[in-house]
């Protein structure tokens, strides 16, 4: 008996647990699913006879050393800042580790102990970060076996509500950890465009945007992620002049968005101390610099450039009313995202939807061509989401495979080697996780 520990059975738990204890009797299997919310375990593993259902504090020294202990690979949906607790503790153990966040500068400092003691260390190996990485690796390395010359990549990912369930003026309902959706952008996007390096702040993040048509969906609006230059090493695309990567939103998002930044309630920087005996409305006239007595006035003056769309957006959260905020020093963040969370909640029979595209363009035989790699997936319900689809099977995927030793490697990695990202694309095809692709010249 193999025995697998999955810390975390947040919302995009649901298929990474399914796929474990689907497979538990063939594997030989006994999965452990450990969370501070004993209740979401339960709910997740419904008594199966091959799961253990765990109450959880990662901060819980003996409790942390003992579900480790007992563990032959670990796979971590904790949030982030306690994926680096949850190594330090497998490398102790001469556990294996599956994560779907970024390799933070803490993980990568394990790398050469990690490498020392023959174990895996895989993060990344999500959504995006993820089938991001693998797809665009696949066709990468595909170019470049056949003496491509890569001069441009652009890749967009989004996780979005399908339109059958689109029932708000934004387009949105939140489908991942909200507060993470309320801080996306902040810190200054860093591209290349035609051999510069280009900088976006987050004032102005959400006002340059690029359009992005997928078939099957209205048109989509791109904004730049914080990094992207980091990816010319990553991607072993160390001479292309052209390389960004971004987020998808449907067109009208970004605009509306934009007035919550200038407004400066995305800031989680500080508190509002008496944020407790205000309302929403005297929020956001403690914010504007100008009270006329006219709320919508004011707002409409403070953006001038704002288009009534993308007012009428921001009117519909109701942030402009006189209804009492229910947090007690709160930041403006989080007032935002208490005021959202009702507004975007996901019902129970709401579908989400996950977009990604690549745009690569490249020189073959002296001529120039462009691919685009385009993924839609759609999720069933509240629970059974594209978001935890897409996150969850190339978890569980790697962490069977890195337990069946067909992964002949080690270190702090992420999925960009053949070895790794081929058998977990070509099983994701089974589960309708599949790329469609358009070469054309250009």
């Amino acid at each position: 008996m193999r025995n697998i520990l999955v810390l975390g059975a947040g919302k995009s738990s649901y298929h990474l647990i399914q796929y474990l204890l689907d497979n538990a009797t063939s594997q030989n299997w006994h999965v452990t699913v450990a969370d501070a919310s004993l209740e979401n375990v339960i709910e997740k593993t419904n008594n199966h006879p091959s799961s253990t259902a765990v109450q959880f504090d990662i901060n819980n020294d003996d409790q942390r050393i003992f579900e480790i202990g007992k563990a032959d690979i670990v796979i971590s949906l904790l949030p982030p800042a306690f994926h680096y607790v949850a190594a330090l503790e497998c490398l102790n153990q001469n556990k294996n580790l599956v994560t779907a966040s970024y390799v933070s500068e803490q993980m990568k400092q394990l790398s050469a102990e990690v490498s020392k003691k023959g174990l895996i260390f895989l993060n990344e190996c999500g959504l995006d970060p993820g089938i991001d990485h693998m797809s665009a690796m696949e066709i990468i390395d595909d170019l470049k076996e056949k003496g491509a010359k890569i001069t441009g990549f652009k890749s967009y990912t989004g996780g979005l509500i399908a339109p059958e369930s689109n029932d708000n003026p934004w387009g949105y309902k939140f489908t991942w950890n909200p507060k993470n959706v309320i801080l996306a952008g902040q810190g200054t996007a860093r591209y290349l465009k035609d051999g510069n390096y280009k900088y976006t702040p987050y004032s102005r993040l959400f006002q340059e945007t690029e359009k992005i048509k997928i078939d099957g969906l209205d048109v989509l609006d791109g904004y730049a992620n914080r990094d992207s230059v980091s990816y010319k090493t990553i991607y072993n695309l160390t001479d292309i002049p052209s390389l960004l990567r971004g987020t998808l939103r449907y067109n009208g998002f970004c605009g509306a968005w934009n007035i919550f930044v200038q407004l400066g309630l995305t800031d989680d920087a500080y508190k509002i101390e008496n944020s407790s005996s205000l309302t929403y409305a005297a929020l956001v006239r403690s914010l504007l610099p100008v009270n006329t007595g006219n709320i919508k006035n004011d707002l409409k003056s403070f953006v001038p450039n704002a288009n009534q769309d993308d007012l009428d957006r921001v009117f519909w959260t109701g942030i402009c009313e006189e209804k009492a905020i229910p947090l007690i020093n709160a930041s403006p963040a989080d007032i935002l995202l208490h005021l959202l969370s009702e507004k975007w909640m996901l019902q129970k029979n709401d579908i989400d939807l996950v977009a990604m595209q690549h745009i690569i363009s490249y020189q073959l035989n002296q001529l120039n061509y462009t691919v685009k790699s385009s993924l839609i997936v759609k999720g069933q319900n509240q629970t059974a989401t594209a978001m935890s689809k897409t996150v969850g099977l190339p978890l569980a995927i790697a962490a069977k495979n890195i337990l069946n030793a067909t992964v002949n490697a080690s270190g702090v990695l992420i999925p960009i080697n053949k070895d790794i990202y081929n058998p977990i694309l070509k099983e994701l095809e089974k589960f309708h996780i599949s790329f469609v692709n358009e070469t054309f010249s250009s």
